[in-house]
């Protein structure tokens, strides 16, 4: 399926239906459906042909989302643009990419000025507020196929170097559709709130909803109490944030007022989330849902829909909620040593996937895509086991393990323990250089707002949890924590400073 496929299944189910809601304001199914069609004839007649690269920077914004679909309709290929990056890593990104064409708001102006005289190859610059009348005029309409089956674009988040360029077809996209609609509850008209970046995993979430003729509400900017609010004044059955923004949910004091009865589906994901707060939410929230993926295999590599959360008699599954829950119905999961051998269950390794939710490969660099394909399995980066009722458990990434004193020390492990104390908002553990023991663990804290915290107390409280060697030999507070453009916390960064203080 193209991209444009989804909306137009949701339109033939019904173009009166309300598609896209932006701070009151609703388009149909059939509205977005034809400026769809309007925005595929526009970039056609500027030259546009298909397999050329368009891309858009812009915000949580309907019109530009509609972009995507347009894009799609010309045969084109979407290349999304993060608007948090800096200006010259968005050069970077569309030198790569190797776009024609880019669709802007006004508001990122300014950075595109930055750009734009080092970049030739993009001819086609459009301003969503000041040329889109004339870009739309005269109407012309165009609905071309794609010249391959590549869909997107999408730049890695960049955490461990420079940005790769990951290569998404619509057989990808599709296994990713496909296992959503398997894997978790779903009315006949789902109602989807997204509040995390459209160019993100919010975005491509919209595909299963438009399939199933659902609506999208966009929230233009991040805003916690009117996140809660839009989930009881729009009746929201499923909406996603990253465990960063679910922890400010769960402090919100609106949270236990709210009505969220219509709550069938709120994924959590793109990074850990600590179980002590998982069961909070569980509780105060209700239907959580898991999603573990990543760029290169979008979103569903293993699921946990919100019943698989509880026992058979109602109690919740306490043992589960630090796992990733199992693979998905479309995707081989294996455990793999350093040599290739596929592990058994319960031992620790490399977690390693394929199946049509794999990517293409990285965009014009065939040794990282040959280094992420090897023995024939994706390779993640994440280490982690599969238990006896095939659940899987992250442990950590292969870069962030701590060698202390001869032992292996997952960070996630002390990360868990610690987000068990009432005092801590969130909170990052990382290896630190040592003459005495190699390496020492290393944790830095957000605390909750107003809270306190002592040193020792605190080191009591994780020795008691997972014992002397795990835990942390320095402390550290901060008011906050670094962050990347979609909410992870860099461990480079915290490095970085630690090792300059």
């Amino acid at each position: 399926m193209r991209l444009a496929d989804y909306l137009d299944k949701g339109a033939s189910l019904d173009p009166d239906a309300p598609c896209l809601t932006t701070e009151g304001e609703t388009r149909t199914y059939g509205e977005v459906w034809q400026l769809s069609v309007r925005i595929a004839g526009a970039l056609a007649a500027r030259g546009i042909v298909p397999g050329d690269r368009v891309a858009v920077l812009s915000g949580n914004d309907p019109t530009a989302f509609t972009c995507v679909f347009g894009i799609s309709r010309a045969g084109a290929v979407w290349c999304p643009i993060n608007p948090r990056n800096e200006a010259y890593e968005n050069r970077e990104l569309l030198d790569l990419f190797g776009c024609t064409a880019l669709i802007y708001q006004e508001a990122y102006a300014p950075l595109v000025a930055k750009i734009r005289d080092e970049l030739p190859s993009l001819r086609t610059l459009v301003c969503l507020e000041t040329d889109w009348a004339e870009f739309l005029s005269p109407p012309v309409e165009a609905d071309q196929p794609p010249a391959d089956d590549l869909a997107m674009i999408v730049g890695t988040g960049g955490t461990t170097g420079r940005p790769k360029g990951v290569e998404l077809t619509g057989a990808n996209l599709e296994a990713m559709t496909a296992i959503t609609l398997m894997s978790y509850p779903w009315p006949e008209r789902p109602v989807y709130l997204a509040l995390a970046p459209l160019t993100h995993a919010a975005g491509v979430l919209c595909f299963p909803v438009l399939a199933k003729g659902g609506e999208i509400v966009i929230m233009r900017r991040p805003d916690v109490a009117e996140f809660i609010a839009s989930l009881e004044r729009h009746r929201v059955t499923h909406t996603f944030l990253p465990p960063t923004l679910i922890y400010m949910v769960l402090a919100h004091p609106a949270l236990d007022t709210a009505d969220l009865t219509s709550l069938q589906c709120f994924w959590y994901g793109a990074a850990p989330m600590s179980a002590s707060r998982l069961e909070e939410a569980l509780h105060r929230i209700g239907p959580m849902a898991q999603l573990f993926g990543q760029t290169e295999a979008p979103m569903m590599i293993s699921t946990m829909a919100p019943a698989d959360h509880y026992l058979p008699d109602g109690r919740v599954a306490v043992a589960r909620l630090s796992s990733a829950g199992r693979p998905s119905p479309l995707v081989t999961v294996a455990i793999m040593a350093p040599d290739g051998e596929l592990l058994p269950r319960g031992v620790t390794g490399e977690i390693v996937a394929r199946g049509s939710l794999v990517m293409r490969g990285y965009h014009r660099d065939p040794a990282a895509t040959a280094a992420a394909s090897a023995h024939g399995w994706h390779h993640t980066g994440d280490i982690g086991y599969l238990d006896d009722e095939n659940y899987l458990f992250i442990v950590d990434r292969a870069k962030d393990m701590v060698i202390t004193g001869g032992f292996n020390v997952y960070s996630t492990e002390v990360e868990q323990a610690l987000m068990q104390h009432p005092a801590i908002q969130d909170c990052a553990v990382i290896g630190l250089p040592d003459d005495k023991w190699g390496e020492r663990v290393t944790a830095v804290l957000q605390l909750r707002a107003g809270a306190t915290v002592d040193k020792q107390e605190l080191a009591a409280f994780v020795k008691e949890r997972i014992g002397s060697v795990k835990t942390p030999k320095q402390i550290e507070i901060w008011e906050d924590l670094p962050r990347s453009k979609v909410g992870k916390i860099l461990k480079a960064d915290l490095r970085t400073r630690l090792t300059a203080g």
